[in-house]
């Protein structure tokens, strides 16, 4: 199973359009073109999960001025995208088809292929104790990583193929949710991953 983009190469940047942020601030929010070939046989349904595993866990240390958050400062995981229940028939996502524009306090009903459901991403939680942009955000948020870190962030794109037309969520539904429900369905699945940063000094962690 192959996955590409046309709006970014795989392990390259990702062009500010389809960005949560920039250096003015909230930016173009628009999601990327996905589409996936070679889907195994017997699939029912996809399935996308877009996660970036290079978030600072001191969130003290986000947006300072007097401090550049390290390159090997320890990181955890930001969804920015769950989307389940994708018809077998649809193997394109188009770009700024189902996000064009950042929503403060999330999408309420986001679009997607007839018949897909949107769940929470982590938007939701880091806005929490914003009384001005706190909500529940659905569907696609594009990156807005840390101005003052020094890690160039990695977003990855995974597409599952699956066994099941329907899957058994909670309303709404995490990414988690998305991932336990999978378990036992993957026919197959591809990934393709692009980077974002919005310091001049950040580079990519060694791996």
């Amino acid at each position: 199973m192959r996955i590409h983009s046309d709006s970014f190469s795989d392990g390259q940047p990702i062009p500010a359009e389809f960005a949560g942020g920039d250096a003015k601030g909230f930016a173009g929010n628009r999601n990327p073109h996905l589409a996936w070939a070679d889907v195994p046989a017997g699939t029912r349904s996809f399935a996308i999960v877009v996660i970036d595993p290079d978030v600072p866990t001191e969130p003290e240390l986000i947006g300072r001025d007097d401090v550049q958050i390290p390159l090997e400062q320890a990181r955890t995981e930001f969804v920015h995208w769950a989307m389940a229940n994708i018809p077998a028939e649809v193997t394109e996502i188009a770009a700024g088809s189902c996000s064009d524009g950042f929503v403060a306090k999330g999408k309420t009903a986001p679009k997607g292929p007839t018949g897909s459901g949107q769940g929470i991403n982590d938007y939701t939680s880091f806005f929490a104790g914003s009384d001005e942009l706190k909500g529940q955000y659905l569907g696609y948020d594009g990156p807005y990583p840390p101005s003052n870190d020094l890690r160039v962030h990695r977003y990855y794109f995974h597409v599952f193929a699956l066994d099941v037309e329907t899957l058994d969520l909670p309303e709404p539904f995490e990414a988690k949710d998305l991932l336990g429900a999978i378990e036992g369905h993957v026919l197959g699945q591809a990934v393709t991953w692009g980077t974002y940063t919005l310091n001049d000094q950040a580079v990519l962690p060694r791996e």
